[in-house]
């Protein structure tokens, strides 16, 4: 009786330390532990490669250990999810892109998450251009030389998906241009990239990252970038617009905590990562894996996000592409 009496007493100490401890830790200034960013993408995407940059410098800033977390599948969903279910303390961020945040509500019949309701916007840290890329044994060397030869064999040539951003350029490119082009999807762009390598398949839309170092290693041939404006990155590119006007498709990147995160978390977090992104080193060591850095306030990100919703969603609706 005694001998229980004692194993009680040392279970109710044990608890009452656990509970002080968290207590304690509740009310130390944030952050007091590591922080956990979730990426939606495999290791080596380009998303994870960038955010392995700023999550080692946002570290250092903030005097805590950064976890990267891999939740690849259903084009982000299963990291979005995760995320949107976490506490809001500050301590489990999702790094996401256009696909999980901007094109999924439109591609996809279930969402399991709310894009807007379920996140808090802390910080866009900048754009990762795409590019189409061709098989170096067909005969273009320009955006208008590829057209041509599409509408001279219609349904002949094909374009590879690996991505949502790949799949709404294909089809946008197919639709402003006139051309019938097969589409061949992928569940990564890896396997869509050998392909494409091999010529079993023609063109792809590509993120810089990934289809770059093919490129200069002459297994695959650039022709244009998807944005607008020419990219920083390679200016020697000319844009999709310059020969399919209206084509403006951009890749974005940004920081995201769960819903109701308290203010000064997202003020405290947002300002590390501004500073991180905006020095010059940083904005080198970025680009050179085919970033473009900059960034904002939370209320800039949460406006272009809005946005980018109704750009996303005019995009696959004029490109025809349905929900699956």
């Amino acid at each position: 009786m005694i001998q229980s009496i004692k194993n009680i007493s040392c279970g109710a100490i044990a608890a009452a330390l656990i509970l002080l401890s968290a207590a304690a830790s509740a009310q130390a200034p944030f952050p007091n532990r590591n922080i956990t960013l979730v990426v939606p993408f495999a290791a080596g995407s380009g998303t994870d490669t960038t955010t392995r940059i700023i999550a080692r410098e946002l570290g250092t800033a903030l005097g805590v250990g950064t976890v990267i977390e891999n939740k690849a599948g259903a084009s982000g969903s299963l990291a979005a999810s995760f995320v949107a279910r976490s506490a809001p303390d500050g301590y489990t961020l999702m790094v996401s892109t256009n696909t999980p945040h901007s094109a999924n509500p439109y591609l996809l019949k279930v969402m399991s998450y709310d894009p807007i309701k379920d996140f808090t916007p802390i910080a866009r840290t900048g754009d990762l251009p795409f590019m189409l890329v061709i098989n170096p044994e067909v005969p273009a060397k320009s955006v208008a030389e590829l057209i041509a030869l599409a509408k001279k064999d219609p349904g002949k040539y094909s374009y590879a998906s690996g991505s949502s951003a790949a799949i709404v350029s294909g089809a946008t490119f197919a639709r402003l241009a006139g051309i019938d082009l097969l589409h061949v999807p992928y569940k990564s762009s890896p396997p869509a990239l050998t392909d494409l390598m091999a010529g079993r398949t023609t063109m792809m839309f590509i993120d810089v990252l990934t289809g770059l170092p093919h490129v200069k290693a002459g297994a695959l041939k650039a022709l244009a970038v998807t944005t607008k404006q020419k990219s920083a990155l390679l200016p020697e590119l000319p844009t999709m617009d310059e020969t399919v006007k209206g084509f403006d498709i951009t890749s974005w990147q940004g920081y995201f905590g769960p819903a109701n995160m308290p203010k000064d978390v997202v003020t405290r977090l947002n300002a590390e990562i501004r500073k991180i992104v905006e020095r010059p080193e940083i904005k080198a060591q970025l680009a050179e894996r085919g970033m473009e850095a900059f960034s904002g306030t939370p209320e800039q990100f949460d406006a272009f996000l809005k946005d980018q919703l109704k750009v996303w969603e005019k995009l696959i609706a004029d490109a025809g592409i349905e929900k699956q």
